[in-house]
């Protein structure tokens, strides 16, 4: 067990906020990146990209705002807002629920299809070559478990939106 923290040299040496600090520098600059990556190669940004494989998942009965929103850690609001410059450039569709017409499904396009299978292309030739090449093939798959349990604990402890 790490001895209690009394001091601010002591905080910033602390093995727990040195290893959480490197997960989520190594996370911002792979952001940026993979990000620009997909920007500059097929017009969208790395949050659409998520946005757009979150639909795919659904199938094809589309998937809501709000399960967009928790999903990605937004709020109904700013999914909105982001579905909407993905409508604009014709990646996805919104219509109403068959159950709720006051509830909006979100599908892709076949643009959006055409555009996720693209980015996808692109964005596993670099996650393999600024994410997984760096690591020890040994420890690649391990590591892709920890982080998969890492996210599904942070996921489940976060509040639901309603």
């Amino acid at each position: 067990m790490e001895p209690e923290i009394t001091s601010a040299r002591q905080a910033g040496y602390d093995p727990r906020v040195l290893a959480f600090g490197r997960l989520q520098g190594a996370a911002n600059r792979l952001e940026y990146l993979l990000g620009r990556a997909l920007e500059r190669e097929c017009g969208i940004t790395h949050l659409m990209y998520e946005v757009l494989l979150i639909v795919a998942r659904a199938g094809t009965g589309g998937l809501t705002m709000r399960s967009i929103a928790q999903e990605q850690v937004l709020t109904t609001g700013g999914a909105t807002r982001l579905v909407d410059r993905m409508e604009s450039l014709g990646l996805v569709t919104r219509t109403a629920s068959p159950r709720d017409r006051r509830v909006q499904l979100v599908r892709l396009t076949s643009l959006g299809e055409e555009t996720t299978v693209r980015a996808s292309r692109l964005h596993v030739e670099n996650i393999e070559q600024l994410f997984f090449r760096p690591l020890p093939p040994e420890h690649r798959e391990r590591f892709a478990d920890d982080l998969r349990t890492l996210s599904h604990f942070a996921r489940n402890a976060l509040p639901r939106l309603r």
